[in-house]
């Protein structure tokens, strides 16, 4: 069986295009030809490709998406011991003698930042550079901040713990490296695509009943009750799915690159606290604006050879206390020409990500960013990463990417039971319905069709995945069609 001989998933609708009500109707008129009219085999025929052969991507990324925001609460049962407290104290210990503690617990390590205890029940975190460990990750020793004993250390990627961060690497690559990406950039570039076809598809059918558009049918059966169902549970995810996409692209292999740079020429590139000394201010001579040494999860940089004067961890964190910087702070140690810089990371909202750096010599403010001052492209793109990520809204933002997750693999799987549905059971045992009529893009009005193919190859070009499955796409469907043809001759 040949794709060119299956039946689009919607095609059964193509010419029967009002739902069937409760009680019998006067069928309505014929629709006049128009755009809409010529625009929807084309619309028919491409979700039904993506359908059957980007389907299964999308699939498997939501079933790892699920696992992944379900992993914010599960790491915090796991890893209970580590994060939190066995006893809520009067007092703190200074973060120095935190930092004593942890060093020697692991003596091999350089301790590259520090995260003081966010809330009393929670245990601060001294991140350390280990040798031996794979690029990206750290060794995190979790300290009471009470008594300065260790909890006990893990080996994490960012803020991520053991397991979470091998799930956020399961849902992005499957663990296949750079190769596995694109597992994930192919359906986040289609999945737009998908959700926004599907929604004029359903939009643009004729019903009796406008509650049919927003609520499944539950009088019908079979193919058309699957229809019901498929559409309207469409349409309540249409627009998270669309914001899973666009949040997706941004940090992917080659759409993100794209993306970084639209957003670097509209001047919405996303600002740094600059923590270079003044001149002879230390030792260094490697001083520049911005961090030094190498870039480690979060921002965080790897200190050289720390400065000659430094008035110590507990008085720079005061410092930036003082100036405002108070939420979830992070500290990055001062590395050599560099600072202290403590930077705010509690993400949820209202969010608090003002930073400051700090001069090791007096405890002086060397320069400091409020997340007020963002560009709104800067700020628009932290909301989304972090939604994307579940943070922003904390446990219910978890729950809303799970059901999004599940309304995906529902979305699949109806689509699969439609298309199995179609089948012709006499002749064809394996067959499922003839395909959609060749040539309607000629049926398209110039004044539509020249705009479309336009922003077709724009967006092609912008998310490449995209624009190369399309082609391999249309060339499969050509070579198709001109077997068939062959055939019949």
């Amino acid at each position: 069986m040949s794709l060119d001989e299956v039946q689009d998933v919607h095609t059964q609708d193509a010419t029967a295009t009002i739902d069937t009500p409760d009680t019998p109707d006067t069928p309505a008129a014929s629709p006049k030809p128009g755009a809409w009219t010529a625009l929807r085999p084309l619309l028919l025929r491409m979700h039904f490709y993506a359908g059957v052969l980007i389907a299964p991507l999308l699939f498997l990324a939501a079933a790892t998406g699920l696992l992944y925001a379900g992993s914010w609460q599960a790491e915090k049962i796991l890893y209970s011991g580590e994060l939190t407290v066995a006893r809520v104290g009067e007092s703190t210990v200074p973060l120095s003698a935190q930092l004593t503690a942890a060093r020697a617990t692991v003596p091999e390590g350089k301790v590259v930042g520090v995260w003081p205890a966010p809330d009393p029940g929670a245990t601060t975190r001294v991140i350390m550079e280990v040798p031996g460990l794979e690029e990206g990750q750290t060794r995190t020793v979790f300290v009471d901040p009470y008594t300065a004993h260790v909890n006990g250390a893990l080996t994490t990627e960012g803020d991520a713990l053991p397991l979470r961060a091998w799930l956020s690497e399961f849902h992005s690559s499957l663990h296949l490296g750079e190769f596995g990406r694109n597992y994930s950039e192919l359906a986040a570039s289609w999945l737009w695509v998908v959700a926004l076809g599907g929604l004029a598809l359903w939009i643009g059918r004729r019903r009796s009943r406008r509650a049919r558009l927003v609520l499944p049918d539950r009088a019908a059966t079979g193919r058309r009750k699957t229809l019901s169902w498929h559409g309207a549970v469409g349409l309540w995810a249409v627009a998270g799915l669309v914001a899973l996409s666009a949040t997706g692209l941004t940090w992917s292999k080659y759409a993100g690159e794209n993306i970084g740079r639209l957003q670097d020429g509209l001047g919405g590139a996303t600002p740094s606290v600059s923590a270079a000394l003044a001149p002879g201010s230390d030792t260094g001579s490697d001083a520049h604006a911005g961090h030094t040494g190498h870039t480690m999860p979060d921002g965080m940089e790897m200190p050289a050879t720390p400065p000659a004067a430094d008035i110590g961890i507990d008085k720079a964190v005061a410092a930036a206390r003082a100036a405002g910087v108070t939420h979830e702070l992070r500290v990055t140690l001062p590395a050599k020409g560099n600072g202290y810089v403590v930077k705010e990371q509690d993400k949820q909202l209202p969010v608090h990500l003002d930073s400051v750096s700090v001069d090791p010599a007096d405890g002086r403010i060397i320069d400091e960013l409020r997340f007020a001052d963002y560009p709104v492209l800067a700020k628009l793109t932290r909301f989304g990463i972090d939604l994307h990520m579940g943070k922003t809204l904390g446990l219910a933002n978890q729950i809303a990417l799970g059901a999004l997750a599940v309304a995906v693999m529902f979305l699949v799987f109806w689509g699969y039971r439609m298309w199995w549905l179609r089948r012709p059971t006499k002749d064809r045992a394996l067959s499922v319905g003839r395909a959609q009529p060749r040539g309607a893009w000629r049926k398209v009005p110039p004044g539509v069709l020249l705009p479309l193919a336009a922003a077709t190859a724009v967006a092609g070009w912008f998310v490449p995945l995209l624009g190369i499955s399309l082609v391999a796409f249309l060339a499969v469907d050509v070579l198709l069609g001109a077997v068939a043809a062959r055939r019949a001759a």
